[in-house]
């Protein structure tokens, strides 16, 4: 047997929470305003009824003793004063009409009825029309014919002032339901923004811990697991720092064991692998230490001499590095990392694409946008984000000097991450890549 399809796959279902709680908790409130107000209304109803016809019955009975006392010439005088506008009393015998009778009408004729002496015979018709109008038949003591004509009129009337104040309780009712469910949602807002934003080592307000008894507990526990969280990441740099400086010590011991040995093939594949593992460890504790980059104090910078400064060290060492373009002005920001993370993307870019090219525009909203240019053979469409994780390469072998450690773009998005900025990976038209870093 299938399982029955969830409230998701239902299209007029809203997708938000708030919208669901309020829709639920606004029609449970209008069910339960609307019974309330059926069985007013059916109580008042039931009650005019039995009122209405206990007076019929009285009036009815008093009435016709009148008239049947009345010498037969001032009982049309009478007539006047004994109409009540829903019923009225004629002298003669009244129209013709069927003897069916609707279900409202057999209960006055049943209490007209029971209201007439037994000694006055009595017929009950129904007048063609809306079928609510009937007439009595009935004849006095002295043989003249009497008919009651009753077109009875709602029992009870709606007052004109009746559908404001159900539609003013439906706003009412509104107004509450999104106040209830806005006060009952916002503190998961908050928390789902908090998590949304979640870095363990970004300076950032604490989620507060106030409110109902849940919402305080859900906030403590929130605040407790980032703690935790951030304490996790330091000793992880902790750990890497701790095993990097004590790989230095036999590392170096073993190159220069190496260097001491007769020169050979197997001598210079030493070297090699022991270089390789030098870089690999450095560049562990890099990647570590760059998700903590905001220990570096932020400073004011002219952009346009940092990034010329930084073309020269490389055209220095023959390195085909250039700025296409440049702006003039300063930003706030840490040197020391941003130069960390455009030598990295310098680095690739060399590596890849033989030269790299650097441009440094105005984004939107004031940012400073430095792209990072090459010619090289770009990076597969679906895997741009992939590139960014650490020790992912796109080459697959094992050979470090042409593949790296895969950890270059992991630290540069670290970095720009830590001083609030953003890295974009792009493919330009015409082949090479294009690497972007956003700085606010």
């Amino acid at each position: 047997m299938s399982a029955p399809p969830a409230l998701d796959s239902f299209r007029p279902w809203p997708r938000t929470l708030g919208s669901r709680l309020f829709l639920i908790l606004l029609a449970g409130l209008m069910l339960a305003q609307g019974l309330s107000f059926s069985a007013q209304f059916l109580e008042r109803y039931m009650t005019a009824r039995a009122v209405m016809l206990n007076t019929l019955e009285n009036d009815v009975a008093t009435s016709i003793a009148i008239l049947d006392r009345l010498p037969a010439t001032e009982r049309s005088d009478w007539l006047q004063r004994l109409d009540r506008g829903t019923y009225r009393y004629e002298l003669g015998p009244g129209l013709a009409g069927v003897p069916s009778l609707t279900e409202q009408g057999a209960g006055i004729a049943a209490k007209i009825r029971e209201a007439v002496d037994p000694r006055f015979p009595i017929t009950f018709k129904s007048i063609p029309g809306d079928g609510k109008r009937l007439q009595a038949h009935l004849t006095l003591s002295d043989g003249k014919p009497l008919t009651i004509d009753v077109n009875p009129a709602p029992i009870m009337p709606l007052a004109e002032w009746l559908p404001y104040v159900l539609v003013l309780q439906l706003i009412l009712l509104l107004l509450c339901s999104w106040f209830a469910v806005r006060l009952a949602i916002r503190p998961l807002v908050n928390l789902a923004y908090a998590a949304d934003a979640l870095d363990p080592n970004a300076k950032t307000p604490r989620l507060s811990e106030t409110g109902p008894r849940e919402v305080a507990y859900a906030a403590k526990a929130f605040n407790a697991m980032r703690d935790r969280i951030a304490q996790y990441l330091e000793e992880r740099v902790q750990i890497l720092a701790a095993i990097s400086h004590d790989l230095q010590t036999p590392i170096t011991r073993m190159k220069l064991r190496a260097e001491m040995a007769d020169d050979s093939v197997e001598k210079e594949k030493l070297i090699q692998d022991l270089a390789e593992i030098e870089r690999l460890v450095h560049e562990g504790v890099a990647y570590a230490r760059s998700a903590h980059g905001d220990t570096e104090k932020s400073s004011r910078i002219d952009i346009r001499a940092f990034i010329e400064s930084l073309v020269y060290d490389y055209q220095d060492t023959g390195k085909a590095v250039a700025v296409t373009e440049k702006i003039n002005g300063a930003i706030v920001t840490r040197p020391h990392a941003l130069r960390r993370i455009l030598t990295n993307l310098i680095d690739n870019a060399l590596k890849f694409g033989g030269s790299a090219d650097i441009s440094v525009e105005k984004g939107e909203e004031g940012a400073v946008v430095i792209k990072v240019l090459d010619r090289g053979p770009g990076i597969p469409e679906d895997q741009l984000e992939a590139v960014m994780q650490p020790f992912f390469r796109l080459e697959q072998s094992r050979n470090r000097r042409t593949g790296g450690t895969g950890l270059g773009l992991a630290i540069a998005q670290q970095l720009a991450l830590a001083i609030g900025g953003s890295l974009a990976l792009r493919n330009r038209e015409g082949g090479g890549l294009s690497a972007e870093v956003i700085i606010p």
